[in-house]
This record gives C-alpha cells, structure tokens and sequence, in this order.
C-alpha cells in the first residue's frame, strides 16, 4: 500500500518569543514494513540543524526558530510504501538493549489493578506472544475509547480506573503491565490510515511494541483491537508519550500557548 500524509502542527503563543529550540522526531522508521518514497519536514521560519539517529533507532531533527514571532507551524509532508508485518518490527537497526525498555515512568507506573491485568494473561498464556496478544485484548475490553475522556498528563492507572481513553491510555496501560511481568515494553508514535471501524483519524496515532525473544519487537494496537499492518507508520519509540512525542521542544518569552494538529492520511489508487 501507498500512503500519503499530510502533517500541519502550529503553535500560537499570547505574546511574541524571543526564540525557539525543537527536536523533532517525524521521519519514518527505516523498516522491513515501510519506506519512504519521499519525505519533507519544514518548519515556518526555522533553520534546520543537526540531524542523527538516536541510540533506539529513530530519526531526530533538531530545529531552532529566532523571534520575535507569534506563532511557528511544523509541516510534514511525504509518501510511504507500506506492507503488512503482522505488527513484527524487522530490518530496524537499533542499539538500546530490549532490558533497557523495562523502566518504570510516571504514566505507566504499574498499580495493583495493571499488575493484576498482567498476571491474568501470563497465567492463562502459552508464551510471551501469546501473553502479549491475551494482555491487547484485556485492554481493549477494560478501556473503552473515548475521544477526550482523558488529558495528556492521565497515568495508565488513572484510565483504567476510568475505564474511558484514547490511543495514548491504551498504549501506556499495555505497556506498564508488561513491564510489571518483567517483560519489556514501549511507546510508539506515528500514523494510521483509518481505525477499525473505518473512521480517519485527524491526529497522531500511537500503539505499544512488546519485545518477544526470538522474534524481537512486535506491536499491538489496543485501542483498535490490531497489531499494526499496512495502514501504519511508524515513526519512532520511547518509554512513553512524553518521551516518544513527535515534536518535543522550548520557547524562551513563552507566556500562554496554544496547539492546532491537523493530520491527513490517504492511501494512493495503485
């Protein structure tokens, strides 16, 4: 599959800022999955600066924007050659060491009811797979998805106890109850085409990746009851959304902000 994004994050601040500094994590994973056929990063008014690959693999882009300005818009525009994995990550060249992924964050600390979701599906599982896909679907079932029942800051704790979230909660609730099995687990963010019931999404999307030996980083995306498959992108991972954020960054002068996402993806007629 062939899909085409278009990506347009502004920011509007109360007053002008002396200046801006922002790591952008927005280029697609270099994967058996997915490729990029072409890929463009802009921010308005900004002047591109260092460029690497991060220790767990992914692209960085370091950006800086000199004021006085009001407001800066980060746009990204591409096309990318997709095919389904089964939510298996091959072909990635990463550093970081799986045992590495088993550290504990605020929004995936593990309470009593995660650490039980946990040991539910390691009980009744055959192996780490199997787990992986028993603990997806507890989930699912134990999260329903509610569109703006949870903030940013909400702990994986907090939603299952709610029993309402979005992308975010599901993936950070998979995450801190693998981690509580000893089992390592992270956050990805990146891009879908359209969830289970068909509806496009006007926003980044993010899922979990459970590490399975002999197979390696494997995903699953709870909120829609799937592991990832020609309809996604990825983009990059981290210990949780926070970490993993697609554009995370400072303003110097910054005195009151506000954020506009508008997210497109369309697969192209082959």
């Amino acid at each position: 599959m062939i899909l085409t994004v278009s990506h347009v994050t502004t920011y509007r601040y109360d007053a002008p800022i002396r200046a801006a500094v922002q790591s952008l994590r927005l280029t697609p994973s270099a994967c058996d999955g997915q490729r990029a056929i072409q890929w463009k990063i802009a921010v308005d008014g900004g002047a591109m600066g260092a460029r690497f690959r991060d220790g767990s693999g992914d692209v960085i882009e370091s950006w800086s924007v000199k004021g006085p300005v009001d407001e800066i818009t980060v746009r990204v525009t591409g096309e990318v050659t997709t095919t389904d994995m089964a939510g298996v990550l091959r072909g990635f060249r990463e550093q970081v060491p799986p045992e590495a992924w088993l550290r504990e964050t605020h929004p995936t600390r593990a309470d009593a009811a995660l650490t039980a979701m946990g040991e539910t599906a390691k009980a009744k599982a055959r192996d780490t797979l199997d787990f992986a896909h028993r603990l997806s679907a507890a989930v699912s079932e134990a999260i329903a998805y509610v569109p703006g029942a949870t903030e940013a800051h909400t702990t994986a704790a907090e939603a299952l106890a709610l029993g309402e979230g979005v992308c975010q909660d599901h993936a950070h609730a998979m995450i801190a109850a693998a981690r509580a099995m000893f089992i390592p687990a992270r956050y990805v963010s990146g891009y879908l085409l359209a969830d289970a019931e068909g509806a496009s999404h006007d926003a980044a999307h993010a899922w979990a990746e459970i590490f399975i030996d002999g197979l390696g980083w494997v995903g699953f995306d709870a909120a829609n009851a799937c592991c990832p498959d020609e309809r996604y992108i990825r983009l990059g991972s981290g210990f949780d959304a926070r970490d993993a954020a697609p554009i995370r960054g400072v303003a110097l002068g910054q005195i009151g902000e506000t954020l506009d996402v508008a997210v497109a993806v369309a697969a192209v007629q082959q």
